[in-house]
């Protein structure tokens, strides 16, 4: 009968599933060459690549083709295929996969409706990496009122760090705290209104107290907290009447302004201190930064800063070279201080530093020595500073005076003690200080707490370079300790575990191609396959 009559295209139908063979073959060789090549194992010609794409793609389209032929001219296989027991069991995989993918989308609603809760993971590391510490939780918990976070971060910068510890910080707060990112360079009104300079600042607010933290670390954040909850008085002068660059900008002139305005939005107060008029030091300075005096400063004010340094206070001392300043060859009494008291003395010669080839007078800080001070510029930042001494600690340590060098330079600098208009500089053993040489320095007394911080220059900190890489932290952070307000809150650091990663050779990364593209696969396909034949002789 008509309906028993064999199609006579059948027998060719085997030559599609052949066609389609193959192609799954050719697609999966070259996958592994696309994969290879985008691992950079190895690189192609430009036409070669472009040819086993082309490849790939026609590979593609060979195996729809195969089967697609199969299906026409052995269309009652097809069929028995989807109506028996094999489409039965291909159903339940089809519900059990359609399940998977319900799951999956109503996760991914959930995760999209609440965006923070993948932004706080879980933290499963061996020694809590991702957990804020004690301090900063409690301080978290202690918030009297909503602090606002506002983190000025440009495109040029990258915030993810920042964000996921401002995160951190939000999702511990009891819905006290909160941030959001500003780019100073498309709103620099915003920037300019609430006091920050430069990029990568995050402002804290609360109520009317605010306060400017420069590096985005949760030792920082939390520090910032404390004294926004703590606003106690902190008072710094910076000493007048000897030339010094001036605290407000105008008029072309060098001036320290940014770095004012920098203190003041750390909630310190900053005013100008003439000694000579006064005759008196403030009850309540915190600190006294004598920065650029192009004279020397009068016995009469050694008197003074002595007794104010023998009850306890603190000096950030910023002294340029003799040679740029009016000092001549008059004596300088606090030079002669640092050195006799303090155990740091400031060289007579100006720093020569090839590593800046286009402009050796600006010394670069090669080496920043672990400190209180340098604790977020060591791997982050390098100091410049234009027109600088070199230090030296002296070699007797002075009685209960601990002293210590924080900035230092290559070998590829020295101190130049000759400097001349007419001819460039030129090493000279006998005269010069080699390198590597100390730009900065700081010292503590143990009986009277008293502390010091020396720098051979003080025009890192003038409004044209404050911003440069790490000058304005660098200085902020020297009235920071001087005025021992870096130790509000001390978070341990964590010991990180340490993990090493070591990438596949190219061997093993091949293996591993071939082991997921051909022979698991194949493993699958033999045990169906087997398991079919295995049927088939029973029935």
């Amino acid at each position: 009968m008509a309906g028993n009559k064999k199609n006579p295209s059948a027998q060719y139908a085997v030559i599609g599933l052949i066609l389609a063979g193959l192609a799954c073959v050719s697609t999966g060789l070259t996958g592994v060459a696309k994969g290879m090549v985008a691992q950079q194992i190895f690189t192609l010609d430009g036409t070669i690549s472009d040819n086993i794409n082309l490849a790939f793609n026609i590979s593609l389209a060979l195996i729809v083709i195969g089967l697609a032929a199969y299906a026409i001219m052995s269309p009652d296989k097809v069929r028995r295929f989807l109506t028996g027991r094999q489409a039965r069991y291909g159903s339940n995989s089809l519900i059990l996969t359609l399940a998977f993918l319900g799951i999956l989308i109503v996760t991914n609603v959930l995760v999209f409706q609440n965006p923070d809760f993948l932004k706080s993971p879980w933290d499963m590391t061996e020694d809590l990496s991702n957990t804020l510490a004690p301090e900063t939780l409690q301080a978290l918990e202690t918030l009297p009122g909503k602090v606002t976070a506002i983190a000025y971060y440009s495109l040029n910068l990258d915030s993810t760090n920042a964000e996921e510890l401002l995160v951190k910080f939000k999702n511990n707060s009891k819905g006290n705290f909160d941030y959001k990112f500003i780019d100073p360079d498309q709103d620099p009104v915003s920037a300019r209104e609430a006091g920050v300079t430069g990029d990568g600042k995050i402002l804290l607010k609360m109520g009317e107290t605010q306060e400017i933290v420069s590096f985005a670390s949760e030792s920082e954040l939390t520090q910032a907290l404390i004294r926004l909850i703590n606003p106690g008085e902190r008072a710094v002068y910076f000493l007048q009447g000897h030339g010094e660059p001036a605290l407000e900008a105008g008029n072309g002139q060098l001036s320290f302004s940014i770095a004012k305005s920098t203190l003041e939005s750390k909630n310190y107060t900053v005013s100008p201190l003439n000694l000579l008029s006064t005759n008196k030091i403030p009850d309540d300075a915190l600190a006294i930064i004598i920065a650029g005096p192009m004279k020397p400063l009068a016995s009469s004010e050694m008197v003074l800063l002595k007794e104010y340094m023998e009850a306890g206070g603190s000096l950030v001392v910023m002294e340029d070279p003799t040679i740029v300043t009016e000092f001549g060859d008059t004596f300088d009494p606090l030079a002669k201080y640092l050195d006799s008291d303090w155990g740091i003395k400031l060289n007579e010669d100006i720093v020569i530093d090839l590593v800046n080839s286009q402009n050796p007078l600006q010394a670069v800080s090669s080496q920043i020595v672990e400190h209180p001070i340098t604790q977020n510029l060591t791997q982050n930042y390098i100091v410049i500073l234009p027109q600088a001494r070199s230090i030296s600690v002296t070699a007797e340590p002075v009685e209960n005076v601990t002293t210590t060098p924080i900035i230092l330079t290559t070998d590829q600098s020295w101190g130049e003690t000759e400097m001349s208009a007419e001819t460039q500089p030129v090493f000279d053993a006998e005269k010069d200080n080699p390198g590597p040489l100390n730009l900065a320095a700081v010292a503590e007394n143990s009986i009277t707490t008293g502390r010091v911080v020396v720098f051979g220059n003080s025009l890192f900190a003038t409004d044209d370079v404050f911003d440069a890489y790490g000058n304005g932290n660098m200085f902020i952070n020297s009235v920071d300790w001087a005025a021992e307000q870096e130790d509000l809150i001390n978070i341990t650091p964590r010991e990180q575990t340490p993990r090493m990663f070591t990438p596949p050779t190219n061997g093993v990364f091949i293996i591993m191609i071939i082991i997921s593209i051909f022979v698991l696969p194949g493993l699958v396909v033999f045990s169906g396959v087997s398991s079919w034949l295995a049927r088939r002789k029973k029935g």
